[in-house]
């Protein structure tokens, strides 16, 4: 076989894709990269539309080999893609260690409206969280819980960034995301359609535990997380139905974002799925 040819890194498809790195120009063409094989595998399964999300596949040659069954799945999409060095990838990547493969990608958030109109059972809403790895990780959890969205306000992280892509790790892509929505107005339409709102906070007046043996979590639930340093501010506490604090049994002194969210959602999941719960009633 021959040497196979390689995308020259002076390609306008390889500066187009690096300038993804920069929420300006993500937010003009409305394209993201998704990097490594999970990512890339299931932004090929993802449609918007009948729309494939993946755009054109950028890979090594040895991940190409290692992934060929991605690359496959890729060209029988209609994706384009391209072969590139490992200094190329690296360049669009900007990570300490690529993974050979990247994907861009089509926007994929879901209007707020939309989210709304499916009726959610239980929804994570993240307000003023700054840090994308944890808003990807809390992504990543609402999905592990079964979550019907996730819910980005407008002082929160961009959802495109490159690092809550990769903490996502796919989730991205299997579960409706609404971004830039005031709390104010997330608020109001979920209180409209009948959905609880907990705001998650460390000094809540409310246990979790508690509300869990009262049988109050069975319904259709929102959960409201702030800011990794300070929480939520006293004006979005003041919007939530109640405020809700993880009991500390131990000696930890608190619990950080990821983690707090992880058992919010798994502790209204199973109240949800349990005797009496709005997953355990069959739609009339």
């Amino acid at each position: 076989m021959g040497t196979p040819e390689l995308i020259s890194p002076r390609s306008p498809r390889v500066t187009a894709a690096r300038r993804l790195a920069r929420r300006a120009f993500r937010g003009k063409e409305r394209r993201f990269i998704a990097e490594g094989p999970q990512a890339v595998r299931e932004a090929i399964a993802h449609r918007t539309d009948g729309v494939p999300t993946l755009i054109e596949l950028f890979a090594t040659v040895e991940a190409a080999e290692r992934h060929t069954e991605i690359v496959e799945a890729a060209r029988a999409a209609g994706v384009r893609v391209h072969l590139a060095d490992d200094r190329t990838i690296a360049d669009i990547s900007q990570t300490v260690t690529p993974q050979g493969l990247l994907g861009v990608c089509h926007f994929l958030d879901s209007p707020f409206e939309e989210i709304l109109a499916a009726r959610p059972q239980l929804i994570a809403v993240l307000a003023h969280v700054r840090d994308p790895g944890n808003a990807g990780t809390v992504l990543r959890c609402a999905d592990a819980a079964g979550a019907d969205a996730v819910v980005l306000t407008d002082a929160s992280v961009d959802l495109y960034n490159p690092k809550s892509v990769r903490a996502s790790v796919g989730s991205l892509f299997h579960l409706p995301v609404a971004v830039g929505v005031p709390v104010e107005r997330v608020v109001e339409g979920l209180r409209n359609a009948e959905v609880r709102i907990l705001a998650a906070d460390g000094a809540g007046d409310r246990d979790l535990d508690a509300e869990l043996d009262a049988g109050s979590m069975g319904g259709p639930t929102a959960w409201v997380f702030g800011n990794e340093a300070w929480g939520l501010p006293e004006e979005t506490r003041a919007l939530a139905d109640a405020v809700v604090r993880v009991p500390i049994h131990g000696r930890a002194e608190s619990l950080n974002l990821a983690t707090a969210a992880a058992v919010c959602l798994y502790a209204s999941a199973r109240a949800q799925r349990g005797t009496g719960g709005c997953r355990a009633v069959s739609p009339a």
